[in-house]
């Protein structure tokens, strides 16, 4: 029914609207959870990132479009992954080490998707590129 990447590109996509919600970025000494919504940083990138996203969902018929969205869409996964762990690394006034939560690796999955989504566009975009000097 959906070409390959629109699955990865919905996995993406409940990967960084739902479950940042669902599971806590850290927690600190005291045990208590820390979520993504305390920083307006993460708000404003996590954002930003289901937007692309949906928008690569949308843009289906445009492949260069899509394989350029996702490019930008890692980057900025890159940048919130790099600023989760530079808040973990210098968590102010902290002596116990704190503990990460499973919503410190979603960009990570999110990267993956976003690359599977972005080879599966290519294989697309290459497929049509080999039809068209078959004409």
């Amino acid at each position: 029914m959906f070409r390959p990447q629109t699955y990865y590109l919905i996995l993406c996509l409940i990967t960084t609207l739902v479950l940042p919600f669902v599971f806590p970025l850290w927690k600190d000494a005291a045990g208590k959870p820390f979520y993504f919504m305390a920083e307006m940083v993460y708000v404003i990138l996590l954002g930003l990132s289901n937007t692309l996203t949906f928008l690569s969902i949308l843009s289906h018929t445009k492949r260069q479009q899509q394989f350029v969205m996702g490019r930008l869409n890692i980057i900025l996964n890159l940048i919130l992954l790099g600023l989760f762990v530079y808040r973990t690394l210098t968590a102010s006034g902290e002596t116990a080490i704190s503990e990460k939560g499973v919503g410190m690796f979603l960009p990570i999955f999110s990267i993956v998707f976003l690359v599977l989504a972005n080879k599966a566009i290519k294989k697309d975009e290459d497929l049509v590129k080999s039809v068209d000097r078959l004409r």
